[in-house]
């Protein structure tokens, strides 16, 4: 059975990220900052052993990554 693609989007801190899970990678997630100063920019989290992140473990990644952002770039340095 094809898993679908997970999409969903979360706001973190008052930040918006667009959340998808890749459906050939159970546990992989990619995110896209919408609002952040650089277009298409943003990271990807994997978790081994379980089927899936609940919504508040997506939002803590997404807080990790905004605490390592550089305020001036806009990107991890």
């Amino acid at each position: 059975m094809e898993r679908e693609t997970l999409e969903q989007t979360l706001t973190v801190d008052g930040e918006r990220f667009e959340v998808a899970e890749r459906p050939d990678e159970p546990g992989t997630y990619d995110f896209t900052w919408l609002t952040g100063p650089n277009p298409d920019y943003g990271f990807t989290t994997r978790v081994h052993g379980a089927d899936s992140l609940s919504t508040r473990q997506l939002e803590d990644s997404a807080r990790d990554f905004l605490g390592q952002v550089d305020p001036d770039t806009g990107y991890i340095e």
